[in-house]
């Protein structure tokens, strides 16, 4: 890459002392490529303009710029940044996460070499305190492309972030480019879907080029995490109806279908899996802006991926006047999608949600390619001091399966922390009497070892085809408790099969005296707590 100064990065940050050196780094780190950080305050109580004061002393390059008053938001910090840039190219990076080394050079090279006016490479977010982490929409990034118009890769919609590009300065402010002003949460989907309705060319690289640190036991959670309140919700549809209008008033109406499925795919599948963990004061409230929001569909929207989760999930809410069904309705929202029994038909056959929902129609299922098939697999593990069972069924689906021929299930423990596979172990699936198919093994737990395991499964078919599931915990297993096993490695296991919030069977472990007595602590701690 030349020596040439080209890039500006602009940090915005508020009361975030703890971080902001370390990003502020991380861009300066990025080499001469970068001429300018333009860090921007947002009238911070916590020393950090101080902060960055002392930083901009010693490096040159670096500007801090303070604003008098709080924005309340991201998009005006952003906004104020972005008018101080000097260089031909501008990013942005948050004060609590990191630019990788190589990020710059790898977007420069992409924006420079192909002529786009934006590059994209590939985010991961970072869970703190254990370290793992989750690309971001990596399908997009799975290999350099140049995409010379948005409308020819429609998913893009589904990358909202504007951290993870790359933007030559003009097209932005030529285009009249900027962000919602004050407080307005999610104000990365209006920006993006501006950004795409100005039909750049876009290159996209594979290279990790963002580190989105996600602090779930922060003590005040990130704006886009916070999700307990109602307004949070109503924050998130009203950037997606913004951020469709946007597309649609731009002319790219192809764009704008891709965002409405994208909603019903990420935002509606999100807060389902989460809405039978809210009180039912804000289930009524969400249910009832739900089905206002989506009755703004029409019908091409909705025949767009008919048997898509999000589609189905969108008609009954549709079809509901009040919150109702939701561990199901959790199960179909889990990624995978786990469509549960029963599975009703009209008289005249038609296969449909429910005898209570008929008008939730699922003929889309007797199409859907096997792959996608929103299988549902019971699984109960049955600790035992020599280790434990796993107890696996397969349920039938509009005999849509008996049709595909399920053969062999494998079975996968993946660390939670890590990802980590365990050994996996492929067993036959054998018809039951009841339109089911079942599968046994044994699980060596004591070979697990300590940590929080989830259950992947894949199902495997007789005409070649797979299906990769996650299996849903039987609630009315006796079997969901800790339970004390003698280890002769350990010398004592706690084993604990439980459900996660999106139904799965997942497993902790805890091994040793020390591991035993730190889990009898922290329940202790939980009983004085309550």
């Amino acid at each position: 890459m030349p020596d040439t100064p080209r890039v500006a990065v602009v940090v915005i940050g508020y009361d975030d002392a703890a971080h902001v050196t370390v990003a502020v780094r991380s861009a300066l780190d990025q080499g001469p490529a970068v001429g300018e950080v333009i860090a921007v305050d947002d009238r911070s109580t916590d020393g950090s303009a101080e902060i960055l004061d002392r930083l901009a002393a010693g490096e040159p390059r670096l500007r801090v710029i303070r604003h008098a008053v709080n924005s309340g938001g991201c998009g005006t910090p952003r906004n104020t940044g972005t008018d101080a840039v000097t260089l031909p190219y501008v990013m942005f990076l948050d004060s609590d996460d990191l630019l990788p080394p190589g990020a710059v050079d790898a977007l420069l090279r992409a924006a420079t070499e192909t002529g786009a006016e934006v590059a994209a490479g590939l985010c991961v977010r970072r869970e703190l305190p254990t370290g793992r982490e989750h690309p971001w929409q990596s399908g997009l990034f799975a290999e350099a492309a140049l995409i010379g118009h948005p409308a020819e890769r429609p998913h893009l919609v589904h990358d909202t972030l504007c951290v993870n590009k790359l933007y030559r300065t003009d097209f932005l402010r030529v285009n009249g480019i900027r962000f919602p002003e004050g407080r307005y949460l999610y104000e990365d989907f209006v920006f993006t879907a501006r950004v795409l309705a100005a039909a750049p060319r876009i290159a996209l690289v594979p290279d990790l080029v963002y580190v989105w640190h996600v602090r779930r036991a922060a003590e005040q959670l990130s704006l886009s995490l916070n999700r307990e309140h109602i307004g949070n919700w109503h924050a998130r549809t009203r950037a997606c109806a913004e951020a469709y209008e946007i597309l649609r008033g731009a002319g790219e109406t192809e764009l704008a279908r891709a965002a409405r499925a994208k909603f019903l795919d990420h935002e509606l599948r999100m807060y389902l899996r989460e809405l039978s963990l809210r009180d039912p004061e804000y289930r009524r409230a969400w249910w009832a802006h739900t089905r206002a929001y989506l009755a703004g569909y029409d019908a091409e929207d909705w025949a767009r991926d008919p048997a898509a989760p999000g589609t189905l999930l969108g008609r009954f809410v549709l079809d509901s006047a009040e919150p109702r069904d939701l561990p199901r309705l959790r199960e179909l929202a889990a990624r995978p999608a786990r469509l549960l029994p029963p599975y009703a038909r009209t008289p005249e056959g038609t296969p449909v949600w429910s005898d209570a929902h008929p008008g939730v129609d699922l003929t889309p299922l007797l199409t859907c390619p096997t792959e996608a098939l929103p299988c549902a697999m019971d699984a109960e593990l049955l600790p035992h001091a020599r280790g434990a069972r796993l107890r696996l069924r397969l349920h039938e689906l509009y005999d849509r399966l008996a049709e595909a021929g399920p053969l062999a299930v494998t079975a996968r423990w993946h660390a939670r922390t890590t990802g980590r596979p365990a050994r996996h172990i492929t067993l036959p699936l054998v018809p039951a009497p009841n339109g089911t198919w079942t599968a046994e093994a044994a699980v060596d737990l004591h070979a697990l070892g300590a940590g929080v395991w989830d259950l992947c499964l894949t199902v495997h078919f007789k005409d070649g085809a797979h299906r990769d599931i996650t299996a849903h915990a039987r609630t009315d297993s006796p079997h969901l408790r800790r339970r004390a096993l003698p280890s002769p490695r350990h010398l004592v296991l706690l084993a604990h099969p439980y459900a996660t919030h999106s139904g799965a069977l997942s497993l902790r472990v805890a091994t040793g005296p020390a591991g035993a007595a730190r889990v009898a602590r922290g329940r202790l701690r939980r009983l004085i707590g309550g």
